[in-house]
C-alpha cells in the first residue's frame, strides 16, 4: 500500500520473546528479519509474525511502536494478543 506505515510484532521461537518494530514494507522487513539481516533480531530466529497495524502517518506509527514496546502499551498489547501468545509459550518480560 502505497503512504502506509505498519507497526509489527514478531514473536522469536527461540528465546520466546516479542520485537517490535515499524515499517513502511512490512512484508519486505519481515523477509530481512527472516534472513537475519536485521542486528536486532539475526540470532532469536526463527521469528513469526503476529501482528501488524496500518498507519497513514509515519510520525503515528512511530508513536505507535514506542508506545508498544513500553510498559503500559506492551501491557496493552499482551492482553490484546493473549489467546496467540499463550499458544506460542510466550514469556512475559
Amino acid at each position: 500500500m502505497e503512504g502506509m506505515y505498519f507497526v509489527y510484532v514478531l514473536f522469536s521461537r527461540s528465546d520466546r520473546k516479542l520485537y517490535i518494530g515499524y515499517s513502511h514494507d512490512v512484508s519486505k522487513r519481515f523477509r530481512q528479519h527472516q534472513m537475519g539481516q536485521v542486528e536486532a533480531t539475526k540470532n532469536r530466529r526463527p521469528l513469526e509474525l503476529i501482528y501488524h497495524e496500518a498507519y497513514s502517518d509515519e510520525q503515528e506509527a512511530k508513536r505507535r511502536e514506542r508506545y508498544l514496546k513500553g510498559g503500559n502499551g506492551r501491557a496493552i498489547l499482551e492482553v490484546q494478543l493473549a489467546k496467540t501468545l499463550i499458544r506460542l509459550g510466550y514469556v512475559c518480560m
